[in-house]
């Protein structure tokens, strides 16, 4: 949702579908990476880069004490963020460019998002609007590999670039910051047949994907499902563990 090429602006065309097919962030792990911020700031400003439909902006906005300010660069994505989080500003830009003043915000929280980025532009660019001390905060969902059926589901529609870059270690990040914390949380969600099967089609290698590539997946999915005995309203539960990153913008 922040990227460098089609895939990042490709999901405002199912904008509905990644609002109620894609999970929230456990908010102990969103606490984690306000912390440095609430507990140093009178009322920090919390900029969500990235922000799609609000999934992290609406957790955001809910902390005590916090204001938040979205941007992505989908003007349908935003539209659906307006509606999930109203009152909340919104506007249209990118990790690379970003539309706020220099040294405007506390902290700069990304939410399934980093992989699209390129990192040397994006980390200058977060810290040219954040305030010295400020928070640069990274979290995804990743769907948990530990169990074979979804390797198999992650097979079918591709792991996904936050994987992939997992796969090399930890985010890469550029100058002004340096050294990442991290932590880590697992948990699960009750998903049915058809709340799987959005799930995969709010994804862009789903959204993106050419016809005959479609039907495949869908080909695919229709087989793992009824192998797993998903049908009607059985359901299973999808493992996840969330990964949270955040490094602090150095005091000049």
């Amino acid at each position: 949702m922040v990227s460098r090429d089609n895939s990042s602006t490709s999901f405002g065309t199912v904008a509905d579908v990644y609002e109620s097919a894609r999970p929230e962030y456990p908010s102990a792990a969103v606490a984690w990476l306000l912390e440095p911020v609430l507990e140093s700031r009178g009322r920090p400003l919390v900029a969500d880069v990235g922000a799609g439909t609000g999934k992290l902006t609406r957790i955001i906005a809910a902390a005590a004490g916090c204001d938040a300010v979205a941007v992505d660069p989908d003007p349908a994505m935003l539209d659906a963020l307006r509606v999930a989080v109203p009152g909340v500003p919104a506007h249209v830009g990118t990790a690379e460019s970003l539309p706020l003043e220099d040294e405007s915000v506390d902290a700069v929280l990304l939410g399934q998002a980093w992989h699209w980025v390129e990192p040397v532009a994006a980390s200058r660019e977060i810290g040219r609007v954040l305030r010295p001390g400020g928070t640069l905060g990274l979290i995804w969902n990743i769907r948990d590999e530990s169990q074979s059926w979804v390797r198999r589901l992650n097979s079918v529609v591709s792991r996904g670039g936050a994987l992939t870059m997992f796969d090399d270690g930890p985010p890469p990040i550029a100058e002004p910051f340096r050294r990442l914390d991290e932590e880590r949380w697992t948990w699960s969600r009750t998903v049915s047949r058809s709340q799987l099967t959005d799930l995969v089609r709010s994804r862009s290698f789903y959204i993106t994907a050419s016809a005959d590539e479609r039907n495949r997946i869908d080909r695919d999915l229709t087989a793992l499902f009824d192998e797993l005995g998903l049908k009607g309203s059985t359901t299973i539960e999808l493992p996840y563990v969330t990964r949270a990153f955040r490094t602090t913008m150095p005091i000049r």
